[in-house]
């Protein structure tokens, strides 16, 4: 049985129908905006064993033929997730995974696939739609809907959805995901804007597109949503008192250390010891437990401890009060070879930025299924194993690393200059070297430093700062420059970029179920006073661009030629303009 629910949302209709694509799927849903079609589907299969996490898988394909175009390459077959693709993974990824119970293991797999493209109303936010309405009707413990819209502001009205050409002109590119009463989920790239204009950008797209849009999904689950058989599994309580009793005090006594490598040190000591005391290797008889069961229940201790000293006593892992930034040291011009570079250190977390300068012929060329374009700034960030003291293996970058270079990407490229003011590509690379919390944003801060160090004469300084949350029942708390571990163990991690005058990136991850719209406010007004506690330190180091770009970066020189001279600039057959080319490298 096919069931289908509209509703105009900006200015087109959209659509969302069940019942009638890929029917062996636990669910599927087809959404249209505009001539845009999208497919979402759900699957589901029985948990692991002896895992201990979520197994969500998401994929977003956006085909070719849905704008009538071939695949670029020798192949002329689609192959591996572009960038934008994974990006888009990433965003869907992060609304849909909090809203799936604890205890709940099963391995779920969404896949998006894009049917139809009409150039104008991008299908990402199309796609978080399908995937909603996928899980809505699939029978899953998903505690939504949620829906996502995208938000423009033109001339200072705001668009939902704006199209391709609208947000051209528009001074911000939000992306906000939640369910009726509350948002999970902001992407933001913006051209410095205040930060009652991004609230208030933010609520626009809550009350005209997420909140309409969870309605339709409410009546498309009510009439074609399959029953939920899954039940929560019961809790030990004997295990969980036994390795309190055993483990509480030495884990708190671990916790109190205030380096990070000692205190990690200390904790997996408490961790081994407790796995040992409980299966012993040498046993005569099976242990009533795993080593896997003995773990969680210390991961529940663990987390207990880091909430409850910042709910209770106001303080951090490390010694710090809620809204104490950790040690700042900035750094720039250490690499002399390069155009420019910067050292941009936060407490345990640590960015060396390079950047380059080049010429058009360095643009990167992007055949994707909305447009070709060429990109003239490109951000990419590397994070090696030995940041974090670990062996892995090296691979290539991977979704994380992509995600983190998007975001750091967006929130400088507000305060760039345009190409006729500066008309070099630009390429930063923040390698971290140290992690302990946020390095995203710490490759914001690195970058804006290192591109003043090249000379690129950007309209202010950029900084970045991520917002921690921890909540109960009945408080909550708020807190700047989080720890790794409050990121693990905390609710929230809201990170903000911007200038003295206003925002130029967002990215909101939330572990609850929606933050309310009281505690953006409160988290932008930390924020913002975090971020002018770095910009000054960083103001120290270099406050404004450096006068002339690099001894060994290329210079770029612009004639003007008279119109009518240019076939003699040509030569005959381009024999001039090639031999031009060969000599100076133009």
């Amino acid at each position: 049985m096919t069931f289908k629910v509209e509703r105009e949302i900006g200015e087109n209709l959209l659509s969302i129908e069940t019942g009638k694509l890929a029917k062996q799927a636990a669910g599927a849903a087809v959404v249209r905006y505009g001539d845009t079609v999208v497919l979402g589907t759900v699957v589901t299969g029985p948990p692991r064993e002896g895992i201990d996490f979520f197994p969500l898988f998401v994929d977003y394909r956006e085909k070719m033929s849905a704008a009538g175009k071939f695949p670029g390459g020798f192949f002329k077959r689609e192959g591996r997730p572009t960038q934008k693709e994974i990006l888009t993974m990433r965003m869907i990824d992060r609304p849909v995974r909090p809203l799936f119970p604890k205890g709940f293991k099963d391995e779920v797999q969404i896949q998006i696939m894009v049917l139809s493209a009409d150039l104008q109303n991008d299908p990402d936010v199309v796609g978080m739609v399908s995937a909603s309405a996928a899980l809505a009707v699939s029978g899953l413990p998903f505690n939504g809907p949620v829906a996502a819209v995208r938000v423009g502001r033109i001339d200072g009205n705001f668009v939902v959805n704006p199209t391709r050409e609208q947000l051209d002109y528009s001074d911000i590119d939000l992306v906000v995901a939640g369910h009726k009463d509350a948002v999970n989920m902001i992407e933001v790239g913006a051209r410095e804007l205040p930060e009652d204009v991004v609230f208030e950008a933010i609520q626009f797209g809550h009350k005209h597109g997420v909140a309409p849009i969870c309605e339709m999904l409410d009546e498309l689950r009510e009439h074609a949503g399959k029953p939920v058989t899954w039940t929560p599994p019961e809790e030990d309580n004997a295990l969980q008192e036994a390795v309190h009793s055993f483990a509480y005090e030495k884990l708190l006594a671990a916790k109190n250390i205030a380096g990070k490598q000692e205190r990690n040190d200390a904790v997996r000591a408490v961790y081994d010891e407790t796995i040992e005391h409980f299966c012993p290797p040498d046993a005569e008889r099976e242990p009533q437990y795993t080593p896997q069961q003995i773990k969680s229940a210390l991961e529940t201790i663990h987390k207990r401890i880091v909430r409850e000293k910042i709910l209770n006593e106001q303080k951090r892992s490390d010694g710090r009060g809620l809204t104490d930034i950790r040690p700042l040291m900035c750094e720039v011009g250490l690499l002399p070879r390069t155009h420019g570079s910067a050292l941009f250190s936060r407490g345990e977390t640590q960015a060396l930025v390079t950047a380059t300068l080049g010429t058009a012929a360095d643009e990167q060329i992007f055949d994707e299924l909305m447009e070709e374009y060429r990109k003239k700034f490109l951000l990419h960030y590397n994070f090696p194993p030995f940041s974090v003291g670990e062996v892995r293996r090296i691979m290539g970058p991977g979704r994380r690393e992509i995600g983190h270079g998007a975001l750091a990407e967006r929130s400088l490229e507000g305060v760039l200059p345009g190409p006729d003011e500066f008309p070099y590509t630009i390429r930063l690379v923040s390698d971290i070297l140290e992690s302990n919390g946020s390095s995203s944003m710490a490759s914001v801060c690195g970058g804006s430093l290192a591109l003043m160090d090249a000379g690129v004469p950007i309209k202010g300084a950029v900084a970045g700062i991520s917002i921690g949350l921890v909540q109960d029942d009945e408080r909550h708390v708020i807190f700047a420059d989080i720890l790794g571990e409050e990121d693990h163990f905390g609710d929230m991690d809201f990170k903000v970029a911007g200038t003295r005058k206003g925002i130029t990136g967002i990215q909101l991850d939330l572990k609850a179920h929606g933050l309310p719209f009281p505690l953006i406010q409160e988290a932008f007004e930390l924020a913002k006073q975090s971020r002018f506690h770095i910009l000054d330190h960083m103001d120290k180091t270099i406050s404004a661009p450096r006068p002339d770009i690099s001894i060994y970066a290329p210079r770029l020189l612009t004639l003007h030629i008279n119109p009518e001279k240019i076939g003699k600039l040509i030569g005959p057959g381009g024999k001039t303009i090639r031999a031009l080319q060969t000599e100076t490298g133009a």
